[in-house]
């Protein structure tokens, strides 16, 4: 997956969104590029794809090389319903709910930690940018993929409220949890992101911070629309 175009000139707009797990970072990601029209990447997913990916073909997490040298082929595609939710196609298969598991989510931070594989991800997230415009939401979004953009958002919200998100999540799911033990997932997965030594999160110095613990998606989403209109 390929393109011509220049990353480092912007030729195409873009806005990040990057911010730890349970921050909404997804949810509004999807509203902002549904109002805009723009498309969407959501690298969190990617790494679950690639996860998911390689349980399925028998390798383990730990075999960084062959896991790298499987991505040029998959197909991956990103797709919103008319409610407002995300699709995730893997080789025209939807795998929306299989990489949403725990288990496939702590597979994703595991490869997550491979230089290799994030330098091979780099250019496959790249070639999402294309007009009218890209929202990208992750973790390193806005400070080593597309560090040119003119709007990173770094959106965050307190442990306790992004613990109580994910686990209403799960329990909406059917899956059975405590939210002690979500809490702790939290803290350790915030641990790794931010210790890793290959793009660890952390906010760009020109991010917008935004702390959602008390507003509605609603409004988090309308403060980035006006942010993104001041700057047109």
């Amino acid at each position: 997956m390929t393109t011509n175009i220049n990353y480092m000139k912007g030729d195409v707009p873009v806005i990040t969104i990057d911010g730890p797990s349970g921050s909404g970072k997804g949810t509004i990601s999807r509203k902002v590029a549904s109002i805009l029209s723009w498309n969407l990447l959501d690298s969190g997913a990617l790494y679950r794809v690639i996860a998911y990916s390689s349980k399925a073909m028998g390798l383990s997490v730990y075999n960084e090389t062959i896991i790298k040298e499987s991505i040029p082929s998959l197909n991956i595609k990103f797709a919103t319903t008319n409610g407002g939710k995300q699709k995730v196609y893997l080789n025209h298969h939807d795998v929306s709910n299989q990489i949403r598991t725990e288990s496939c989510g702590k597979d994703a931070s595991c490869i997550a930690k491979y230089v290799s594989i994030r330098e091979e991800l780099k250019k496959f997230q790249r070639s999402y940018l294309k007009m009218p415009g890209l929202v990208a939401d992750g973790r390193d979004m806005g400070t080593n993929i597309f560090p040119f953009s003119k709007l990173k958002i770094y959106l965050t919200a307190s442990n306790n409220e992004r613990a109580l998100r994910r686990y209403k999540q799960l329990k909406e799911k059917g899956i059975n949890v405590s939210l002690p033990a979500v809490l702790k997932d939290i803290n350790n997965r915030d641990k790794q992101d931010k210790e890793r030594e290959n793009a660890p999160l952390f906010a760009a110095d020109d991010a917008h911070f935004i702390d959602s613990t008390k507003m509605t998606i609603k409004e988090v989403t309308a403060k980035i629309m006006r942010l993104h209109e001041e700057i047109q």
